[in-house]
């Protein structure tokens, strides 16, 4: 069970949405863990990830306290990776995201053959990632669902506001910044792919997909359903 479960949408908008997991479990196998963990997230690089990221520090692009707001639309946008490897000091959940299935496959594949003996999920579509397991010559372990959203639903965001937000599974991207993102872009007021910048630096764990947030905020300003 993880909590990028709670990623809104239908099965199809998963299709450049691949989050891939790794894991030590206290008390079992976190001794000696943190290199393993490392070196999972140095074998993700060769594949192309859109975002790396550690649950105690953060992805590849991160907030910083010491800019001024105007300096921060104008700040380095390209992931760094290497500060995310080079952060993890502690064994934590750390996870690569992809943008596309067969990068996603590939990685899980080195992932099998390299037997790190860390616990890896993968969290996309079901479909996607039964894909990524028969390319890796693995049987799928289980699979987890999330139940979605019950009560007075009427009352939530709209769909593609909803898509972004909950990428990040600590609820760190507000429905408000979506929709604000949203609205930039349609106002030209900002690129999509500077708006998906903006929400990306927010997720605490590193998870948010960039290339997901920059097609699902192309398709709201056009008025369509991504």
């Amino acid at each position: 069970m993880t909590n990028t479960l709670h990623r809104f949408g239908p099965a199809e908008s998963f299709r450049d949405d691949y989050v891939v997991f790794a894991i030590s479990s206290r008390g079992k196998n976190d001794q000696g863990a943190l290199p393993k963990l490392r070196r999972f997230l140095e074998m993700a690089v060769p594949f192309k990830p859109v975002n790396l990221g550690d649950a105690v520090h953060g992805g590849a692009l991160r907030p910083c306290k010491d800019m001024k707001p105007t300096s921060h639309w104008k700040r380095e946008a390209k992931p760094d990776f290497q500060a995310v490897i080079d952060g993890l000091d502690s064994p934590c959940t750390v996870a690569a995201v992809f943008d596309n299935r067969v990068a996603a496959e590939d990685f899980v594949k080195a992932v099998r053959e390299a037997d790190l003996g860390l616990s890896v999920n993968i969290s996309t579509s079901v479909e996607g990632a039964e894909q990524c397991c028969f390319a890796a010559g693995i049987p799928r372990h289980s699979v987890g669902y999330s139940l979605g959203f019950e009560g007075k639903t009427e009352r939530l965001p709209e769909a593609n506001v909803m898509m972004l937000s909950t990428m990040c599974g600590h609820g760190m991207v507000s429905h408000s910044l979506a929709k604000k993102m949203i609205d930039w872009v349609k106002e030209g007021r900002r690129t999509p792919e500077q708006a998906a910048t903006y929400m990306t630096r927010f997720c605490s764990c590193g998870i948010f997909n960039p290339a997901r947030a920059k097609r699902i905020i192309e398709a709201a300003a056009r008025g369509e359903s991504a």
